[in-house]
């Protein structure tokens, strides 16, 4: 069958409503959509000297590329775009983020800094998930709208990050902080996205003078110099928070009996992990995995196969006890409690049962040989 283009010749047009900005990349403007009643902003690709036009074009095409990958709470959205490549310019229709940068919010608001600083770890996940670095983090580029919400912005020197090739500096830029030291070994990795969202913190603490700010030690091992000992990615940091909240968020002794049950099944089931592997963070793709578990071995007083309820954490290499018998009732019990959760629930007991994961002893590739585990 031949490919039809689909053509809409409608023109859209929208009201200026005013200049937001013009920065060295180009001008940013308030645009009204009657027909929805709602408003826009606008960024024009339009350098301010006509030498780096096409040097940055480039760049302007992968922004739009990245904020069409990423679908997040807190990170700016993209709703449409124009190109017109052989003048070298484009728009970028976006989320009109009514608020303040990070640092003039907290000042404001110093009681909203721990909510606002679990906001701006989840954003940075998502980022990190998607294999994305934003490489431009400062507070201009992190918003806080009005009611509290956080909105990470402007993706024009983000690079998606496919292999170890990938994390390599290739950008300089006027940093408002020391630099870590990694910059001199010309790395710039998710290591490094830490260092600057911790040193981002810190500064607005210290600024501040906030005294209530519920994670100075987590927040240490962020800024670390050295970045074989700084914590290595924002999944840790998240997993991090999610257990601190598991108590205070109101699980009562049931709920917590069941997960204590299910979380030291799953920890006996598995007996190694392999090194690289990651986990699955998608709380309802956990669920759809946990529901489709639950269906095969419903019948059964203990899973046959206990690999089925591992895979639905786990994303990647590990070994089981193929001796362990997993109780079906267990399951259950956790499958119900889980359906039953709302989603801040789910987040905390998926980051919970992913940090006793974290006990389960690592190994490197190749595979090891083991006599009494079974490789998957």
């Amino acid at each position: 069958m031949t490919e039809k283009i689909v053509e809409f010749i409608r023109k859209k047009d929208f009201v200026l409503k005013k200049e937001l900005g013009q920065g060295a990349c180009g001008r940013t403007v308030l645009l009204y959509d009657s027909v929805i009643d709602e408003q826009f902003v606008c960024k024009k690709y339009s350098p301010f000297h006509e030498s780096m036009k096409e040097e940055f074009f480039k760049n302007f095409v992968r922004e739009i590329k990245y904020l069409h990958l990423l679908n997040h709470q807190n990170v700016v959205r993209v709703f449409n775009y124009y190109l017109y490549p052989e003048q070298r310019t484009g728009y970028i229709l976006m989320e009109y983020v009514q608020g303040f940068d990070i640092e003039d919010y907290l000042s404001k608001h110093p009681e909203d800094v721990n909510e606002v600083f679990v906001q701006v770890i989840e954003g940075f996940s998502h980022l990190e998930k998607n294999k994305i670095l934003h490489r431009d983090i400062r507070p201009q580029n992190v918003m806080v709208t009005e009611d509290g919400a956080v909105k990470i912005i402007d993706f024009g020197f983000g690079k998606q990050t496919i292999n170890t090739n990938d994390f390599g500096k290739s950008i300089t830029l006027n940093w408002w902080c020391e630099p870590p030291p990694e910059f001199k070994e010309s790395i710039y990795d998710y290591r490094t996205e830490v260092y600057f969202v911790g040193k981002l913190f810190e500064k607005i603490i210290a600024d501040a003078d906030i005294k209530h700010f519920k994670h100075m030690s987590l927040l240490g091992r962020m800024c670390v110099s050295n970045p074989k000992a700084r914590i290595a990615f924002f999944s840790e940091v998240r997993k991090e928070l999610l257990s601190e909240k598991f108590l205070d968020i109101g699980f009562d002794d049931a709920e917590l009996e069941t997960y204590r049950d299910f979380s030291g099944s799953l920890y006996s089931a598995v007996s190694k992990i392999e090194g690289s592997t990651k986990y699955y963070d998608d709380v309802g793709e956990i669920q759809t995995k946990l529901e489709e578990c639950y269906k095969k071995v419903m019948l059964e007083e203990h899973v046959p196969d206990s690999s089925l309820v591992v895979r639905c954490f786990i994303n990647g290499q590990y070994y089981y006890n193929k001796s362990y018998w997993f109780r079906v009732d267990v399951l259950r019990a956790f499958l119900d409690l889980y359906r039953s959760s709302s989603r801040e629930k789910k987040n905390i007991i998926v980051g919970n049962i992913q940090t006793r994961l974290d006990a389960v002893k690592r190994y490197d590739k190749p595979f090891d040989s083991f006599d009494d585990d079974i490789p998957f």
